[in-house]
């Protein structure tokens, strides 16, 4: 630690014995940068707030009001576009000297660093523009920077309020050509696909309309073979009890007939063995059939004294049977109409892959053709209707908060901060002036330190003894470094109410 003070000691020795070179740095310094600020001209902000709203409750209820976040990033990126910009440009002071379109694209460029639109809120926007021209008046950069913002404010009123119509209207128009384009080249499709039909009907729609007709057939099929099974199983089912079933029945006062009532019933029992699924090697379908026989022989005897009445259930079965005869012929017959399509488009496919990729290609055509326009024309009915909402009404509500003022205080550069930073860094510059070279010169400030450079032991110091005519001269010097220390501190104090006057003078 005693180092350091020694070494700061010494620093400060050595500055202090220089401290008129000091001096001398520090004044040129300062002078030289306090000119170099005085010549940074002022510029000056001015800012408005506007407020936009799109709530269109019209458009709502007719579902046209689009994304209001697009709009609104529309909004921002239009305040300040560079044509908006050149706009301003040639509508104010900026544009008084431009000649040549680089000049222009420079003027453009500069007006884009020194514009900023910022959101503050969804729906609430900060315009600011800066503008600090060398070749204008503190007064003159003001004005013009509060013109700067009322321009853009009006170029975006006149755009986006009373823009949108025309705008509308030219998209309608464009959508109307497009729709006659569309049109054409949909009637010309449909008069190649009906000449294509007409030569390959079975070919209608293309391979993929082809494919989804076969695929739709065979499921049909597939169903169809499923009725016939179910008709089939039910056809032998009537059967059975139609076989079960008597053709007569003895009715009472019709005589005897014991052996043609005892026939009937060993025929239905000889029918009801059978349907449990007997076959005629069971001894009881052969001891029923020897029965039935014995019965034939005994009615047979009977002779007409053994006739009954005609079964009216038999009867009913019988219709049943034929019904259900029919029904399966039918669905035999649509199974062979379906096998007969289905085999003409595989057919038609396998035999001809040209004309079906011509068909295919023709269908495909068609189809986009006709998304095309129906999308073309729901676009040209909803900005339609759009246009004629925003005859009514604008969906865009704009309304300036805070308009923009004259500013009466400079934004940049921020001068006293300035005059006072050139003030340190040329005392700074002074300091180290001095320290470097009294680094340079081969002196030492303490007997410590010479003892530690040449690693001899210092027997001794002599003090320094001055007279009373040298004293005299060390209290003037020492006066007159004061003097030119406050010197240039008044300077700075001087610059500094030269500033904060002529900022309060800005009209």
């Amino acid at each position: 630690m005693n180092e350091v003070f020694e070494e700061l000691r010494a620093a400060l020795h050595q500055v202090w014995n220089r401290r008129w070179l000091a001096l001398a740095v520090a004044w040129g310094v300062c002078v030289l940068g306090w000119f170099v600020v005085a010549m940074i001209p002022n510029s000056y902000m001015s800012q408005a707030r506007l407020y936009v709203q799109l709530d269109d409750v019209l458009s709502e209820q007719l579902d046209i009001s689009g994304d209001g976040k697009q709009e609104m990033t529309r909004v921002r990126q239009t305040l300040a576009s560079r044509v908006n910009l050149e706009k301003v440009i040639r509508g104010t002071r900026l544009g008084e000297d431009i000649a040549t379109d680089s000049e222009m694209q420079g003027a453009i460029d500069g007006l884009t660093k020194a514009v900023t639109v910022k959101s503050e809120q969804e729906n609430l926007f900060e315009i600011a523009a800066t503008i600090g021209k060398g070749d204008l008046s503190d007064a003159e950069n003001a004005k013009l920077s509060q013109e700067v913002v009322q321009s853009l404010i009006d170029i975006f009123r006149e755009d986006n309020i009373a823009g949108n119509r025309g705008e509308v209207a030219d998209t309608i128009v464009f959508l109307d050509q497009q729709l006659e384009d569309r049109k054409a080249e949909l009637e010309a499709a449909e008069q190649r696909r009906l000449a294509f039909e007409s030569q390959y009907p079975e070919l209608i729609g293309g391979t993929g309309s082809v494919g989804n007709r076969l695929q739709t057939l065979q499921t049909e099929m597939r169903g169809v073979d499923a009725d016939i099974a179910a008709a089939q199983s039910a056809l032998a089912g009537i059967s059975g009890q139609l076989s079960g079933t008597p053709r007569t029945i003895t009715m009472p006062g019709m005589g005897g007939g014991g052996a043609s009532g005892a026939l009937a019933q060993a025929e239905a029992q000889l029918a009801g063995m059978r349907s449990r699924g007997l076959t005629d090697s069971h001894p009881d379908i052969q001891a029923t059939e020897r029965q039935i026989q014995l019965l034939r022989r005994q009615a047979a005897r009977e002779g007409d004294g053994s006739m009954g009445a005609p079964n009216p259930a038999y009867s009913s079965l019988v219709a049943i049977r034929v019904e259900r005869q029919a029904n399966l012929q039918a669905l035999q017959a649509r199974k062979a109409a379906l096998q007969s399509d289905i085999s003409s488009l595989i057919a038609a496919q396998a035999q001809e892959p040209e004309v079906a990729a011509e068909a295919n290609r023709i269908s495909r055509d068609y189809e986009v053709l006709k998304s095309k326009y129906d999308e073309l024309l729901k676009d040209r009915e909803e900005m339609r209707l759009r246009g004629q909402v925003q005859t009514e009404r604008s969906s865009l509500q704009f309304q300036v908060v805070d308009p923009p003022a004259v500013p009466r205080n400079p934004a940049a550069p921020n001068r006293p901060i300035l005059l006072l930073g050139v003030l340190f860094a040329g005392l700074a510059a002074g300091a180290g002036t001095a320290f470097v070279i009294g680094q340079l010169q081969a002196s030492f400030t303490t007997a410590d330190k010479l003892e530690r450079v040449l690693d001899l032991p210092v027997v001794g110091t002599i003090s320094r003894s001055m007279t009373d005519i040298r004293r005299a001269q060390e209290r003037k010097q020492f006066k007159q470094f004061a003097g030119g220390l406050a010197g240039l501190f008044g300077v700075c104090v001087i610059l500094l109410a030269v500033e904060f006057i002529q900022v309060g003078s800005v009209a």
